[in-house]
């Protein structure tokens, strides 16, 4: 068990004490600049922490109103004050996915210009008084080394010391242990107003907030795509040539054989459109089949033994895009779980494209062994998850003693 003391001096070993010492060191070259430049010979001490401390904040504030400043500051605060990989910053975007809560976005507002102007005042004064802090400190310290080495009288910063050798040298641990308290915990309030002043404002956290979820739906679009892609070819190659192997013949076999190969290749284009979007971000997904495509569909399903009796109506290859690639992935779904539970059994298909309303229907004999199931697995959940993303309803499970699924997307 490590001693309790280890926690309170655990800061000295850590890299972003020390970076956050530099930063708040590095603010206060701003007021001793100004002073120095302004500043009169014979001005008292009150003048000299007026020019430092008082002078320059209007300076500094009036600087917020360049846009460019927040993302400068936001930019210093994620290297020094939350050091790690995530400093490596190379985008725009406002906010770090690391949880520093620091945005690199210029200024968009006035909001951000005001909270970046509170921002600068603060670091100047903290800053400041942190130099200030640090010099006086350390030259107490000195001080002290040199009283016990029994070095001449020199003028101590804060306290003069008086007394024999051994009282200088109990005495040096109290300013290096005043300074460490400084750093730590002005540091620590440094970061946390880095996050009240530079973080993003709640348009930029909608923004990111948008920006994720599109991105998730983007990914479980993509993982329903592959799924009911694959899960298709796979299942109709399984069923395939496990009907090759039973029949033994050759003639069948060729057939079985032509169908895998088709629908393998169709498979195939489909998962290197997906990841052609996966590696080009931002670019939309082209080439995705539609209900205009849906022969094929039907013909790898007869191709797998399944006896489809097919009613097409309607301008089916006239329906709005959206609709129309999403009526295939569905149709694809529920002939592949006609396969893959039910077999090459008869398989009633209705796609109505109306004026209003695009309608899938999709029946099945129910085998007695899957009565009880209800719902189905994912595939057909996916459908219902689709459908409800369209503005329309999806219905699965037994009806009137077959397997149906029916789906009903609105065209307006």
């Amino acid at each position: 068990m490590s001693l309790p003391s280890s926690r309170w001096f655990a800061p000295l070993t850590r890299a972003v004490t020390y970076t956050r010492w530099l930063h708040l060191v590095v603010s206060g070259v701003v007021g001793l600049t100004f002073a120095s430049v302004i500043g009169v010979t014979d001005a008292g001490v009150t003048d000299w922490l007026l020019l430092f401390f008082v002078h320059p904040v209007p300076l500094v504030a009036a600087a917020a109103l360049v846009p460019a400043m927040r993302r400068a500051e936001g930019l210093q605060a994620r290297v020094m004050l939350f050091p790690g990989a995530h400093a490596r910053v190379d985008d725009d975007k406002a906010e770090d996915a690391s949880g520093s809560g620091v945005s690199v976005a210029p200024s968009a507002s006035w909001d951000d210009r005001v909270r970046t102007a509170l921002w600068l005042v603060l670091r100047l004064e903290v800053g400041g008084a942190t130099a200030f802090a640090t010099v006086n400190l350390i030259g107490q310290a000195l001080a002290l080394v040199g009283a016990a080495a029994g070095a001449p009288d020199q003028d101590s910063p804060l306290f003069a010391v008086e007394g024999p050798r051994w009282l200088a040298a109990l005495l040096l641990p109290l300013p290096l242990l005043a300074l460490y308290v400084v750093v730590v915990l002005a540091g620590l309030s440094t970061a946390a107003a880095a996050r009240r002043f530079l973080g993003p404002s709640p348009a930029q956290r909608l923004a990111a907030l948008e920006e994720r979820t599109e991105q998730l739906l983007e990914r479980n679009r993509i993982a329903r795509e592959l799924h009911d892609s694959i899960g298709h070819a796979l299942t109709v190659a399984v069923v395939q040539a496990g009907a090759a192997r039973a029949t033994a013949d050759p003639a069948f076999t060729e057939r079985a054989l032509e169908a895998i190969e088709d629908t393998g290749r169709h498979a195939l284009e489909d998962l290197e459109r997906v990841l052609r979007v996966l590696r080009e971000d931002g670019r939309p997904a082209r080439g995705r089949p539609t209900l205009a495509d849906a022969d094929r569909l039907l013909v790898s399903a007869r191709t797998a033994g399944a006896k489809l009796d097919v009613d097409l109506s309607g301008p089916v290859d006239r329906l709005p895009g959206p609709v129309s690639r999403e009526g295939y992935r569905m149709l694809q779904e529920a002939l592949t779980n006609v396969l893959r539970h039910a077999g090459p059994v008869p398989v009633r298909v209705q796609v109505t494209a109306g004026a209003a309303l695009l309608t899938l229907d999709v029946r099945n004999a129910l085998p007695a062994p899957a009565a009880a199931t209800g719902r189905g697995g994912s595939g057909l959940r996916g459908i219902r998850e689709r459908a409800t993303l369209l503005g329309g309803r999806a219905d699965t499970g037994p009806h009137e003693g077959d397997w149906r699924v029916r789906v009903e997307l609105p065209l307006a």
